[in-house]
């Protein structure tokens, strides 16, 4: 019984000073800088969207895959994935670009929502994905409001 207890209390501290050595102690920062249509397909709506990835770690964040999931009024709108590959240096930043789709389900929940918001002009918004890279995928979230026009008002 006691062996076990060894066996245990050791598995825990392996366990844990794995994850204080674990290399990117800080979470990534990430921005949407833009995004641009693409063609679309049957009943569904593609844009590239572009992602600024900031790393405030001391280690390269090396990756080989990118997915995206976005959120709005707290409902699913568009997901994407890309295969790219590459490295965001240590303290330094990079830009990615991730093909999205948006189903017409979801673009048609997304325009009920927004006719029956009264006086609203800014909707929420979660962008959260992860860069892959094996057992190692670094995950991030962004979040924020999308100003929308408001009324015109004023005289001509």
């Amino acid at each position: 019984m006691r062996s076990l207890h060894t066996v245990i209390l050791s598995s825990l501290l392996l366990a844990l000073s794995a994850c204080v050595t674990y290399p990117y102690n800080d979470p990534l920062n990430v921005n949407v800088v833009g995004i641009q249509s693409m063609p679309s397909q049957d009943m569904e709506v593609r844009f590239a969207v572009k992602i600024r990835v900031q790393n405030p770690n001391g280690t390269n964040i090396n990756y080989n895959g990118v997915a995206l999931n976005l959120d709005i009024n707290g409902q699913p709108f568009a997901s994407g994935v890309s295969n790219e590959s590459g490295s965001v240096g240590r303290y330094s930043e990079a830009v990615l670009t991730v093909p999205v789709s948006v189903s017409a389900f979801s673009a048609l929940r997304q325009t009920y929502g927004f006719t029956q918001m009264q006086n609203q002009h800014n909707m929420p918004y979660i962008l959260t994905g992860k860069l892959g890279s094996g057992l190692f995928a670094t995950r991030f979230t962004d979040s924020g409001q999308v100003s929308l026009p408001g009324p015109m008002t004023g005289s001509r």
